[in-house]
């Protein structure tokens, strides 16, 4: 059982990479996932956090049999790894590469953003198991999808593939190639996060998860003016500023 941590141009990327388990959640792998995303959050030089699962599989969801007698802590174990994705401060992307299946479909579900390969499929499965859904799967995946879509998975065996997955805003968009070249593009979509200026990253975050549950518009309203306010007394903001004024006064006169 490994997960694996690289960082490429203040992109990090966390693999689970059990691939003859098809990177199935033990307690073991989801509290050393949890330390990982720590870890991220904790580094300076950190802006954005892309997970994925060593092919063929992204994830295939908890293994029940690791459980043991203590139920609640056992099943809050499992979900430590997804949940940490799910609160993790910076902006994150799910890279599904083949199926997300369970506690998997979960942690792809966490992520703010997910772009699938060819491979990927989304398959609840909690009733084929004879266990009922846990961790917020149906809070979140009736979020995304909608209370039609979220039915269709979660007790009809509906299981979308990416072509699907897409269409119904499961997720961002389908990269084809391999999962290299997968990961790379939700590497280069991190891209613009990890050029700008960390604070405001994580404040716009934090904005969104805030409006995400206001039912009013004047006070979204407010919540973003005291944020955009602190963000214009940043020198980050006076730098950009200076520097635009500088194009223009430097452009040539019509």
């Amino acid at each position: 059982m490994t997960v694996l941590l690289e960082r490429r141009d203040g992109v990090a990327v966390i693999t689970l990479d059990d691939p003859e388990r098809r990177n199935a959640l033990t307690l073991p792998l989801s509290a050393r996932l949890a330390e990982l995303v720590a870890e991220c959050e904790a580094d300076p030089d950190t802006a954005a956090v892309v997970v994925t699962g060593t092919p063929p599989a992204f994830c295939a969801g908890a293994d029940l049999t690791v459980l043991g007698e203590s139920r609640e802590e056992g099943l809050r174990g499992i979900y430590a790894g997804f949940l940490a994705v799910a609160r993790c401060s910076l902006p994150t992307i799910a890279a599904v590469g083949g199926a997300a299946v369970g506690a998997g479909l979960n942690l792809a579900l966490a992520a703010d953003v997910r772009i699938a390969g060819p491979r990927a499929r989304f398959d609840a499965r909690f009733l084929q198991l004879g266990i009922h859904p846990g961790g917020g799967m149906t809070w979140m995946l009736q979020r995304l999808v909608g209370p039609q879509t979220a039915t269709a998975m979660t007790l009809f065996r509906h299981v979308p593939d990416a072509a699907e997955a897409q269409r119904v805003g499961l997720t961002l968009t389908t990269v084809d190639g391999d999962h290299d070249a997968l990961v790379q593009a939700a590497v280069d979509l991190a891209a613009a996060t990890a050029k700008a200026p960390k604070d405001l990253v994580l404040s716009i975050k934090r904005s969104m998860r805030a409006t995400a549950a206001q039912s009013c518009h004047d006070d979204a309203i407010e919540t973003e003016l005291a944020a955009q306010l602190t963000s214009m007394d940043s020198s980050a903001f006076a730098q950009l500023l200076a520097e635009m004024k500088a194009r223009i006064s430097s452009a040539p006169t019509p």
